[in-house]
């Protein structure tokens, strides 16, 4: 099976050069032109590796790193016209590489040559549980998206699990509220910060967790939620 290689650039000129190489190296390549059309690839398909350039429309690339490190470890490089050491510093803040424009398309080759020879060995040694069981009697199998509390399954709707998911899969951090929005309704424009209050609130419901003495998702005062639950 071909790897896959989900390219986020808006210059096509580039993207098309970028793309045709890594296809002649025997790489399946899948282009975005927008922040906001990579992330919702990359929630619809597995990729061994994202490019990502850092200036883009709807969603810059760091944004967009961030909210694809809420639920994967996949390599990232990011490749930018900025090539002071500051951008570097900053860009490496979540991917794992940095590729200044302009380089060679042999340096490129090689950059993510390293990257996923360093993914396989890591994933030949990270077992991923299929399962996660918490005090107070919650289970989530993120093999089924089956959500059990007590042994009773719950019926979540595909957002509420979604929140739920991104909050429990990133534990103790605090996600704010247009955080959850952009990363669950994948929408920049028109933020409604109000649907996610509404969600929350509703899962919370289904959880039977108060929201003075919560078990799993805590109310983070003017900044947002974070999942408390200990697992087993």
């Amino acid at each position: 099976m071909l790897q896959q290689i989900l390219l986020i650039e808006d210059d096509f000129e580039i993207a098309r050069i970028i793309k045709d190489t890594l296809n002649k190296e025997g790489y399946h390549v899948v282009l975005a032109t927008t922040g906001l059309e990579g992330l919702h690839d990359f929630k619809q398909d597995h990729f061994d590796l994202v490019l990502v350039d850092w200036m883009m429309p709807e969603m810059d690339g760091l944004t967009l790193i961030e909210h694809i490190r809420f639920e994967s470890d996949v390599p990232i490089i990011m490749i930018s016209a900025r090539n002071a050491d500051a951008d570097k510093v900053q860009g490496l803040q979540g991917a794992d590489d940095y590729l200044a424009k302009p380089f060679s398309l042999e340096e490129l080759k090689a950059r993510v040559t390293s990257q996923l020879r360093r993914w396989q060995r890591y994933n030949k040694v990270q077992q991923i549980a299929e399962m996660d069981v918490y005090v107070q009697g919650l289970k989530i199998n993120w093999a089924t998206d089956l959500v059990e509390l007590n042994d009773f399954e719950l019926a979540l709707t595909q957002k509420e699990f979604a929140l739920l998911k991104v909050l429990a899969q990133n534990a103790g951090q605090i996600l704010t509220k247009e955080q959850l929005y952009l990363h669950v309704w994948q929408q920049s424009s028109f933020m409604d910060t109000n649907t996610v209050t509404v969600h929350i609130k509703s899962l919370r419901e289904k959880l039977q967790d108060p929201v003075k003495t919560p078990h799993f998702i805590q109310t983070v005062w003017g900044k947002g939620y974070r999942f408390i639950g200990e697992i087993l």
